[in-house]
């Protein structure tokens, strides 16, 4: 199921990508919309709150107010409001099945997975109440059942449902307290959405300005070519019929005509317990949690910047080394993506004098392993223009087979390790083949890479490094014959150059490098 999923989001993405760019990928900022749209309902709705009364008879008026007398303002206000929270609704799908497609419910990113269950019923009440406070004839419809399906919940001393009796059994206090409701049921939802990103490292709460922008002027548009109207005024004398359904909020509320309420809240029930429970069905199998060595650590902290998941954090040193702190890795939170490893100042393949060690490694891939692993694929590399592949094991370039260096993520790769392969004459050229661009498995992945190549993120690649002999290709598995035709392209333009003559006994170095390399030094001292 998770294959087909993925198979069918990398597709559509990957047209996404044609419309959007990579960078504006809607797929790849479903997080960060969902905050958006949350602060575009929040914002609409205390617009509409203040020109809204409480009340059986002003609850209505006031509705129609908003929608018709300032047609020009309240009435777009009021269209916003409801199409914003209906796309986050569909936000919200989306995300779930596109993070259990990519199989992030398990291990370390149980966490945002557990909490984000509430997040699905607090949404659908904050939606509800809302329907509830226009009182036509959809909120009769949609208070007469639910409310009989809170009363079969053996919670309220009395019945809920015989307010909704006659109309004299209905008073105005009951909308004062459904106002109260949906206003506190946001609060509750704002607050568990951030609980739901405590454990990622640089959330992304807010949508590039450009994306933010789009959905702006669409919901306009939608807001402007089918405006939000009530449907008559609700009338406890008569039971509403032909009520247009909002699909998005109300989709099991027909069941009600045909399952018993117990069926209903069993239905509820066992889809929460099964999504509350995913994570651990079946157990999840993972590599072994990143390691800390502490005589190869000075407790720079890189590692701690780079740890896209909170894993890796600063304490007091504790073996009495002259260095402040040290670092500790979360085994419960790891998910062994080495990122660490590739930003760590000691992870440099060129040690020979001693035993090749980083300050922090992955038991299952460590650097000297990675650096034999290197060796032997450019030893295999056929001539005459020999390419050597860093393969990150969800891309384009996965199970490339010889020549390629397979990653739990590219950005494992420290820069140093390129600077060795090319400077050693091991490869003409070298390809970073990472995951697609619009959002790395390992999130930050991408990003670290880009930067570190780009000398805008330390450690850097050094400036000796002929820039033409390296080429990054940004493909998910989905894109092999794009990653195949850039591969191509790559060589005839590697076969074309000159022979590199680099002195490479005397390597140049540019001043900005000098700290990086002393601390390096240091680090491997």
């Amino acid at each position: 199921m998770r294959s087909l999923l993925r198979t069918g989001f990398e597709f559509i993405e990957r047209g996404a990508d044609g419309i959007f760019t990579p960078q504006l990928n809607p797929f790849g900022r479903l997080g960060a919309i969902g905050f958006f749209l949350f602060w575009i309902v929040a914002v609409s709705g205390i617009y509409l709150f203040i020109f809204f009364d409480t009340g059986v008879v002003d609850t209505y008026e006031s509705i129609e107010a908003i929608t018709h007398a300032q047609w020009f303002a309240g009435g777009v206000m009021r269209s916003f409001h409801r199409y914003a929270s209906d796309l986050m609704v569909a936000v919200l799908a989306i995300h779930l099945l596109r993070e259990f497609s990519l199989d992030r419910y398990r291990g370390a990113h149980w966490f945002s997975w557990f909490t984000g269950v509430p997040l699905i019923w607090m949404l659908y009440a904050s939606g509800i109440t809302g329907y509830w406070l226009v009182w036509d004839k959809l909120a009769q419809y949609v208070a007469i059942v639910s409310s009989e399906l809170l009363d079969w919940l053996p919670i309220f001393g009395e019945s809920i449902a015989r307010n909704f009796l006659s109309p004299s059994s209905l008073s105005d206090r009951f909308f004062t307290l459904l106002v109260f409701m949906h206003i506190a049921v946001p609060l509750i939802l704002l607050f568990l959405m951030w609980v739901h990103i405590l454990h990622i490292s640089r959330p992304k709460v807010n949508p590039p300005r450009a994306l933010a922008a789009v959905i702006l002027v669409a919901l306009v548009a939608v807001s402007l070519w089918k405006p939000a109207l009530s449907q008559g005024p609700a009338n406890l004398a008569k039971i509403p019929n032909d009520v247009g359904l909002d699909w998005f909020y109300l989709p099991l509320y027909p069941l009600a005509d045909m399952w018993s309420r117990g069926a209903i809240w069993a239905l509820l029930g066992g889809f929460t317990l099964m999504l509350a429970v995913l994570p651990w069905l079946p157990p999840f199998k993972r590599a072994r949690a990143a390691e800390v060595d502490l005589a190869h650590c000075n407790g720079c902290g890189r590692c701690v910047e780079d740890c896209p998941f909170e894993a890796v954090r600063l304490v007091p040193r504790s073996d009495g080394l002259p260095f402040p702190q040290q670092v500790q890795v979360s085994t419960s939170l790891c998910m062994s993506c080495g990122i660490c490893v590739g930003a760590c100042p000691s992870s440099t393949p060129f040690r020979r004098t001693q035993e090749l060690k980083s300050g922090i490694e992955l038991p299952d891939l460590s650097l000297r392993e990675l650096r034999a692993r290197t060796e032997k694929a450019a030893a295999a590399l056929p001539g005459p223009t020999r390419i050597l592949i860093f393969a990150c094991a969800h891309g384009a370039a996965r199970g490339h087979g010889a020549g390629a260096v397979e990653l739990p993520c590219v950005a494992m790769a420290p820069p140093s390790l390129f600077d060795y392969v090319l400077s050693r004459g091991m490869a003409d050229g070298v390809v970073i083949a990472g995951c697609a661009e619009r959002e790395g498995y390992h999130r930050l992945g991408v990003a670290w890479t880009q930067g570190r190549i780009g000398g805008t993120r330390s450690p850097y690649l050094r400036a000796r490094v002929p820039r033409e002999r390296l080429k990054a290709i940004w493909a998910s598995p989905t894109e092999r014959s794009r990653f195949a035709a850039e591969l191509a392209e790559f060589t005839a333009a590697v076969a074309a150059l000159p022979p590199d003559r680099r002195d490479m006994g005397a390597p140049a170095v540019a001043p900005a490098e000098a700290p990086e390399i002393a601390q390096s030094l240091e680090a491997a001292s």
